[in-house]
């Protein structure tokens, strides 16, 4: 696997996991049960669509790193 593709399945994980930890303050704040499967099914969803982003934004995105 190269390099440019296990970036953004990595920036993918990222976002799934930031989606479960929101959906946990949600579920702690509000005392409301959001269904496992709803969770998991949408935090695939986040992961997917980041990791998609990633790989189609990193070319934009490289040219503002500092050196």
């Amino acid at each position: 696997m190269d390099a440019r593709r296990k970036d953004s399945l990595l920036w993918g994980v990222v976002g799934g996991l930031a989606f479960l930890v929101l959906v946990q303050g949600y579920e702690l704040l509000a005392d409301e049960a959001v269904a496992l499967t709803l969770k998991a099914g949408v935090a695939l969803g986040v992961l997917a669509v980041t990791a998609l982003a990633a790989h189609a934004l990193r070319p934009q995105l490289a040219g503002n790193e500092r050196s």
